[in-house]
């Protein structure tokens, strides 16, 4: 784990100096060498940067997925495009909740969508006074086209790992999503 220097003018805390003193049992300094991992991490703030430090290149890596894509579509778009993929025909309503957005907002990525031939209004037929909205066999490849790109570059940086570092991986991301709450199944795009 790097050093976290205090900020400028603060005092160090009891918890910086223990990191920094060595271990009275091993010998060893409390601070890592970089890309060195201990056997075992109960250090709530080495394994929030290890977090962060991963999900900036799962950032990078969903950039330069969309990177091909990103004179049709924004990433809100996109992902607008992965829920009525998933999800199947939704009322505008139910896709903004699904997105976490005002309906005004989803009707606007939607607009946009469906200028860009993503995405379609139909006459629901269940209640032929509503409107339900669905993704175009277009969007779905686009949708595809993205989710395998980004499938790709995760598979390539997967395999630099040693097998056991993969079973590990796979047991440490699945007990992180549980403990976020995320659904075990993800929608294409998102995997």
């Amino acid at each position: 784990m790097p050093e976290h220097p205090a900020a400028p003018g603060a005092a160090a805390s009891d918890d910086d100096a223990a990191r920094d003193d060595p271990d009275p049992d091993s010998g060893r300094s409390g601070v890592l060498d970089a890309g060195a991992v201990p056997a075992e991490v109960d250090d709530v703030d080495a394994v929030t940067h290890a977090v962060l430090t991963a999900s900036r290149l799962l950032v990078a890596v969903t950039a330069r997925s969309l990177a091909a894509v990103e004179d049709r579509v924004t990433l809100p778009q996109f992902r607008l495009l992965v829920v009525l993929a998933t999800h199947g025909d939704a009322k505008l309503v139910e896709l903004a909740d699904r997105l976490g957005v005002n309906p005004s907002t989803a009707m606007r990525m939607v607009d946009r969508l469906i200028a860009a031939g993503l995405a379609e209004r139909r006459v629901n037929p269940g209640n032929r006074r509503e409107t339900v909205l669905r993704v175009t066999p277009e969007g779905d490849r686009l949708v595809s086209d993205v989710t395998a790109a980004r499938r790709r570059e995760i598979t390539s940086i997967v395999e630099r790992l040693a097998p056991r570092q993969r079973t590990a991986l796979v047991e440490a991301l699945t007990a992180f999503t549980q403990a976020g709450g995320e659904a075990a199944a993800h929608p294409p795009g998102w995997t």
